[in-house]
């Protein structure tokens, strides 16, 4: 990592997350009410910041033994510089410190390089949800990481 942080997302970094939300989703972008619902059922989110800005985000949600990657969204200006890894990292590490069995997670079939990032991490495609993304009828690649294997640091 280099020149960015990462930090809990906190109520105020909401209107950050939003710019992003659209640049990468467009019509698809979650709203404020969303990432409010979240952070009031408890998923953990982490933020990249930068002199100040929002890079970046990721949130894992925690359910026993599963745990499901909600998101993970950098600016499009700063991918490739390894934000998306590092917010991935603290996920995982996230879901190891509340032993979870299995981590889980939807891309778009044509992400590519997201769904590259994720196999780096071991994870597996499992099955296509056909027009999973709404309005764009975008089918999604479910990704699963067996954590049986991994272990508190």
């Amino acid at each position: 990592m280099s020149g960015f942080t990462l930090t809990a997302l906190r109520w105020w970094h909401i209107e950050d997350l939003l710019p992003i939300e659209a640049e990468l989703f467009g019509e698809e972008a979650w709203t404020a009410a969303m990432f409010w619902s979240e952070l009031a059922n408890g998923t953990w989110y982490r933020v990249a910041v930068e002199d100040g800005t929002v890079l970046g985000y990721g949130g894992v949600a925690i359910n026993g033994e599963e745990a499901w990657i909600n998101n993970i969204a950098v600016r499009a200006s700063q991918q490739r510089r390894g934000i998306g890894a590092a917010l991935l990292t603290e996920l995982v590490a996230h879901a190891v410190q509340n032993r979870t069995q299995t981590l889980a997670l939807e891309v778009a079939v044509d992400n590519g390089p997201a769904q590259r990032m994720y196999e780096r991490f071991g994870f597996d495609g499992v099955a296509v949800r056909k027009g999973y993304y709404q309005p764009s009828n975008t089918d999604a690649l479910v990704m699963i990481k067996d954590m049986s294997s991994e272990s508190e640091a």
